[in-house]
């Protein structure tokens, strides 16, 4: 009945899986319920379909077996390159994003966009009181240490002639200590802003902590600043006052799809094509694959480094990057065997007449009506093109409940 039913159905197309869906399971039931099947050419009746050792079998003479067709699978070729999309961005390696150590309005600026700088060079001039202040703290912490030191000398003298207690030079001992500790804090924190105790002034100089080209700068004359401004949640306030970067070096940031990460390798070359050069494809190598998956667009991050001697290259370009797997072979198998299980791609190799093994593969790309297949099937096997909506079904309704999921692709 069904296979009358699928001759005066058209070849492909939704009307006929939709009453393949719809009939296969009244025909299974039938067939449980003592229903006989279709006569097979002669008079006979054509064994059932069954699962023998996790393979779908069906008689030589059954009916069905007419709408299903196999293709060979061909010789392997090389695997087709990996398109994938992303944008040039500052090499952080070699970049710095510049705020202000201390409280205090803008004097001076040194330097502007577009100019080379050197490591220790200073970028603007900031009167700040808090710089004052932790100058002033040094000369303070020092005064204190010094009377604390000669109230010590002269106190161990007196207790040589025996005129002070033991307790008195204790005492002053303990507070050379903290002295000395003092000094030491507010030092250490004048020269973490690159001031010295030498003078007392208020004005601070901004430094480039690195050299290279200046590429933003959010300053201006008479502008306040503050130390908090990158904790603020107003863009404006989070920008940097300067960035200083090596541009001679960039960063490559891919979004990869999940079914594109095998074979995927750090160190791999890949060619980056961009809109400025249209003409000129650039070579770059992978340095870091992400190790999780964005949930919104379930893709991995993996960046990648490129030369950029000439400086024709800038941040925020949009690139198209193809990654070639080095050594991978890939079989052309047709889209229409390959079908979705879930997160899985599957086909139905068909082993001999009537005898069909279901196998997931690694599918890649598709090409001009072929997916590219690295794993999970071999050359000359032969697949599954048509039928194998009908194949599933009869597979899914004869397996166990408990039956093992199928193995993975190569096993």
């Amino acid at each position: 009945m069904i296979v009358s039913m699928l001759r005066s159905l058209p070849r492909s197309g939704s009307s006929r899986h939709l009453v393949l869906a719809a009939c296969l399971p009244a025909t299974i039931a039938m067939s449980a319920c003592g229903v006989p099947a279709a006569a097979a050419p002669g008079g006979g009746t054509p064994a059932e379909p069954h699962l023998d050792a996790g393979r779908l079998v069906m008689a030589t003479s059954s009916p069905n077996l007419q709408s299903v067709t196999t293709v060979v699978v061909g010789p392997p070729s090389a695997a087709e390159p990996t398109r994938l999309n992303g944008r040039l961005t500052w090499d952080e390696d070699h970049t710095v994003r510049i705020f202000t150590p201390v409280t205090g309005r803008v004097s001076r600026i040194l330097v502007s966009t577009g100019q080379q700088v050197r490591s220790g060079q200073s970028l603007a001039l900031i009167a700040s009181s808090d710089f004052g202040q932790a100058q002033a703290d040094v000369s303070r912490a020092t005064a204190d240490q010094t009377l604390a030191t000669r109230s010590l000398v002269r106190l161990r003298d007196l207790l040589a002639h025996g005129i002070v207690a033991t307790k008195e030079v204790e005492a002053a001992e303990a507070d050379s200590l903290r002295a000395a500790a003092e000094r030491q804090r507010a030092t250490a924190r004048l020269s973490l802003l690159g001031g010295d105790s030498a003078t007392t002034i208020q004005g601070f100089a901004l430094k480039a902590p690195l050299g290279g080209l200046v590429v933003e700068r959010a300053i201006t004359p008479g502008q306040e600043v503050r130390p908090d401004q990158m904790l603020a949640s107003a863009p404006s306030l989070m920008a940097p006052l300067f960035v200083i970067t090596d541009p001679t070096r960039l960063w490559v940031d891919l979004d990869v799809p999940e079914r594109d990460l095998p074979g995927l390798v750090v160190g791999q070359w890949m060619t980056l094509n961009v809109l400025a050069r249209p003409d000129r494809p650039i070579r770059g190598r992978i340095t870091l694959i992400g190790s999780s998956v964005d949930p919104a667009t379930r893709t991995v991050k993996i960046r990648g480094t490129i030369d950029n001697p000439r400086l024709e290259l800038k941040a925020e370009m949009l690139v198209s990057a193809e990654v070639s797997v080095t050594g991978q072979l890939a079989l052309g198998v047709p889209a229409k065997a390959v079908f979705l299980e879930g997160d899985r791609h599957v086909v139905f190799v068909e082993e001999r007449t009537g005898v069909f093994r279901h196998v997931e593969v690694a599918a890649g790309p598709e090409r001009v009506g072929l997916v590219s297949v690295t794993a999970g099937v071999r050359p000359g096997d032969r697949v599954v093109v048509d039928g194998s909506l009908l194949l599933n079904q009869l597979y899914h309704a004869l397996r166990p409940a408990t039956a093992p999921r199928a193995g993975a692709p190569g096993a």
